[in-house]
């Protein structure tokens, strides 16, 4: 019975929190103008800590870039952010950034994922989707290599690369698996 009841308060718990983020997302909504003058910012920190980043680019079919996700949570977390997809250096649409997690954790935390779409099909795909799950319904490698390295060395055989950069710079051994990502109307 203690059980069934702390199952109960941390799904209330949980559905409070993501309903906060749904409404501070939506009044906190960004232009697409925002949006774009971010995308540009964080391409440009990807170029420069990234060594042969600039080259990376130029060969990638599609580039998704969320600049700031931010996730929050004590013990029940939640995270939220809106980019754009460019496509031959345009932006062709917007996305928003979703997930939730349970387990040890407090505190809030801001990142940027950059998502670079190898595969002609692989973009393909996730445009057509109404609501694409990292991990469910493509998969993500997150890239690493050696310090000083150029990203153009690297065999790189999968489809979507992903990229996630904290205020201290590019990260390692992270996941998006989980993430959902939906287009936006703007």
């Amino acid at each position: 019975m203690v059980q069934k009841n702390r199952c109960r308060g941390a799904s209330l718990w949980l559905v409070l929190l993501l309903a906060t983020l749904v409404w501070a997302a939506d009044t906190q909504a960004a232009s697409s103008k925002e949006i774009d003058i971010k995308v540009d910012a964080a391409l440009d920190r990807f170029r420069n800590e990234v060594p042969g980043g600039s080259r990376f680019l130029q060969n990638a079919n599609g580039v998704l870039v969320f600049p700031s996700v931010i996730k929050a949570g004590f013990g029940i977390g939640g995270e939220y952010g809106e980019g754009a997809l460019r496509i031959g250096g345009r932006t062709v649409d917007y996305y928003s950034t979703a997930a939730a997690s349970i387990g040890f954790q407090a505190g809030a935390q801001s990142k940027t994922i950059v998502l670079v779409f190898l595969d002609s099909a692989a973009l393909k795909g996730f445009r057509a989707s109404s609501g694409w799950k990292a991990g469910v319904d493509g998969s993500v490698a997150v890239v690493k290599w050696g310090v000083g390295e150029d990203i153009n060395t690297v065999d790189i055989e999968d489809p979507i690369v992903g990229f996630v950069f904290s205020n201290k710079g590019l990260m390692f051994n992270l996941t998006i698996e989980g993430s959902k990502f939906s287009k936006l109307k703007k």
